[in-house]
């Protein structure tokens, strides 16, 4: 079977539920892991997503900020908790869906400056991956994972649209991508979006709502990630060199998220 994963920073479920329908119409995903979904679980758009195929929810809500949840068209079963947040935020949720362990992470954002010891958020931006990275750790190479969501680290220099400059700022630091690259390697997860489109070619999947024409200025980042696990390798190339993608035409819908969908698929 074909198991096609997405990944998507929807900024509001509620505002962006059309989208949502819109999208799993074009392009079919069978799990759709969503961040900044704004809402308590009661106020969710069950409903909406049913509607569209999506029946199957998982969800972790908060009042007006952050919140993750995770839609399929496959019935879900609980994922394990990880304890990620040291302040309790709804920024994790996971399930299993075909046999697969699905975790959806919201990574805090960090603030402006990137201090540890001057800046609350960045610190804690920090101890989320790390403390990702050591619950991954305890895995094995052989369990079928999935790590989807906004990571917010753009982790490669062509994952920016200027390296020099954005190594200064929050998202692209030094210490943010060694970050970030001890939790991919904490379970040798592998990048099928990058895999697709190696390098030098730059991917992003987020461009600020200030610019008046994203595509024109193109100041792009690539915040949103879709990881696999050694396990998965083979079904994800067996579903197809390339089929890991960024479909950056959302970032250009009326009423947008300021993030494009991330999918790649597995041929279970």
């Amino acid at each position: 079977m074909r198991l096609r994963l997405c990944t998507w920073n929807v900024n509001s479920v509620r505002l962006r539920a059309e989208h949502v329908a819109r999208f799993t119409a074009e392009h079919a995903p069978d799990v759709l892991c969503l961040q900044e979904i704004k809402c308590l679980e009661a106020q969710f758009p069950f409903k909406a997503l049913a509607d569209a195929g999506l029946p199957h929810v998982r969800v972790q809500g908060q009042k007006g900020l952050h919140g993750v949840a995770i839609a399929s068209r496959l019935p879900l079963e609980p994922g394990p908790a990880l304890d990620v947040c040291r302040h309790r935020e709804a920024r994790h949720v996971s399930a299993v869906a075909a046999g697969v362990e699905v975790h959806n992470l919201y990574v805090p954002a960090g603030g402006d400056a990137p201090d540890r010891a001057l800046n609350p958020k960045f610190d804690h931006k920090l101890d989320v991956l790390e403390r990702l990275a050591a619950e991954f750790a305890k895995r094995s190479r052989d369990e079928p994972v999935v790590l989807a969501g906004d990571l917010n680290v753009a982790p490669g220099e062509h994952d920016v649209w200027n390296h020099r400059y954005m190594s200064r700022i929050v998202s692209h630091t030094p210490v943010e991508v060694e970050a970030m690259a001890r939790l991919q390697a904490s379970l040798g997860f592998v990048d099928p979006v990058r895999d697709a489109a190696p390098e030098p070619r730059k991917l992003f999947s987020w461009w600020s709502y200030r610019a008046a024409d994203f595509r024109a200025s193109n100041r792009g980042l690539r915040l949103d990630h879709l990881w696999l696990s050694p396990a998965l390798a083979a079904a994800a190339r067996r579903a197809g060199a390339g089929t890991g993608r960024i479909h950056d035409d959302v970032r250009g819908w009326g009423r947008p998220s300021d993030h494009a969908p991330v999918t790649a698929d597995l041929a279970l």
